[in-house]
Formats: C-alpha cells, structure tokens, sequence
C-alpha cells in the first residue's frame, strides 16, 4: 500500500515576519498617513462637493457628495497598492537582500502572500480612514457591507500583486512611479470615479467600456447605494479575472526567477 501524499504546513512563522516587517515600516510613518489621506479627502469634497456638486446635486438619486466616495476609497486604494507593493519587492533587489528571502524555508506562494497581505492591509486601512473622514461631510449608507468588504479586499489584493510585477520589472525608481502615476491614475479618474459614465455620449459610453477600472468602481459603488454602471455580476467577474491574471503572473515570475535575481 502507498503512503499518504503529506502536505506542508503554511510556515506561519516565516510569513507573519515578513508581514511584520512590512508593517513596521508603516508604523514609522504612520503620522504621515493618517494626516494625508483626512486631509486630501477633505479637499475634495471642498473642490468636488463645493464646484461640481453646487450643479450636479445628485446621481441616480444619490447625493454628489456621497456618490463620490466609493471612488475616492477605491483611488487611494489602487494607487497606495500598487505603490506600496512595489517599492516592497524592489528594494529587496536593489540592496540584494532579495537572496535573504529566497534562501529562507518559503515557498513562493508564502512569500507572495506576506507582501501582497502587508500591502493590502495598509490600502484597507487607508481606505477605512477616507470613510470615516467621509462621514464628517455627508451621510452615508452601505446597503451591501459584506459586498463592500469583498470588492475592497480583492481590490487591494489584485492591485498588489499588479504592483509586486511591476517592482520586478522596474530597473531604476523612475519606472517604479511611472504606471501608478501615468496610468493607473489617469485611468481612474477616466472610469467613473466622479460621475456615472451614462451622462457620456453613447460612444464614449462604449470606449470607457474598455477601461478595467470601471468594473471595479461600478461594483464598489454598487455595494453603497445599488446603483452601477454595468452589471455586479460582471463586475465581480472581471474584478476576479485581474486578481487571478495578476497571481498566474507572480507564480510564473517565482517560477522561472525571472528578473529575481538580477
């Protein structure tokens, strides 16, 4: 009789230490931000709330003020992950402690999801503050919590391992910048963030089809106020498509080590 295939424990050990480590650099800045997501939340609802919202007072019977909330939470979220996750694998590379790493008793799967949790956990945490802050300018609802907590963990999960590709691609700090400023970004503010892509033109309706970020902002607000622009269903399958584009990529990277060692 054969013997029973035997399965290796997660190395919770290993993988809370590189999370650990993570977060503490998080703590050391942790004035920082806290202060800056308040105050930049507060600015837009200043410029949006008091120049926009003034003419367009509500959106599918919500608010301007609380319409845009869900899209500022998921901006700061896209942005901080992908940042946030990058910078983390890419500097392990540039000072070579990246062999400190791989050497230890990790699999790759336990080393993605130590950065990838980390990051996450500081988006989430970044995204909570912006609500809170939210609160204090207009009234708020979440129709769908548990919706809302899965499309905003997927979210930063998805875009941190966006953001781990990106640090291993990156040759130099102007690359590391360069997607989430110039791409990301730009895509965000294109997607709905702000309003409903049905006040566009049907043809610009159709060209914001093919923005990713819409599904995710659609399927977030949708968890608010149930209103989107496309259908949830939709939503949360493109959302799990780039969540698992971005994990086959990282398994692939730590397959072939390509890039991880030079």
């Amino acid at each position: 009789m054969s013997k029973p295939v035997r399965v290796s424990a997660l190395n919770l050990h290993g993988v809370w230490a590189i999370y650990y480590y993570e977060l503490i650099r998080f703590k050391r800045t942790i004035w920082q931000s806290l202060v800056t997501p308040v105050i930049t939340t507060s600015l837009y609802f200043v410029v949006f709330g008091a120049a926009i919202g003034a003419r367009m007072s509500e959106v599918d019977g919500v608010s301007y003020g609380a319409f845009i909330v869900p899209g500022l939470m998921l901006l700061a979220v896209l942005t901080e992950s992908l940042t946030t996750s990058a910078f983390s694998i890419y500097m392990p590379r540039f000072v070579g402690t990246i062999y400190e790493i791989l050497s230890a008793p990790l699999s790759s799967l336990e080393i993605v999801f130590a950065y990838v949790g980390a990051t996450a956990s500081k988006a989430i945490i970044l995204a909570i503050i912006i609500l809170l802050t939210s609160t204090l300018f207009v009234p708020l609802e979440i129709q769908h919590p548990l919706w809302m907590v899965s499309f905003l963990v997927l979210t930063a999960a998805t875009f941190s391992l966006f953001g781990f590709i990106i640090g291993i691609l990156s040759r130099n700090f102007e690359q590391l910048s360069f997607v989430p400023a110039l791409v990301i970004t730009p895509l965000t503010f294109l997607g709905g963030a702000f309003y409903s892509i049905d006040i566009l033109p049907p043809v610009w309706r159709t060209i914001s089809l093919f923005n990713p970020m819409v599904y995710l902002i659609s399927g977030f607000r949708w968890s608010f106020y149930g209103i989107s622009d496309v259908s949830v269903g939709v939503s949360l399958s493109m959302t799990l498509a780039f969540f698992l584009s971005g994990l086959v990529v990282v398994a692939w990277i730590f397959r072939t080590g390509y890039r991880l060692k030079t």
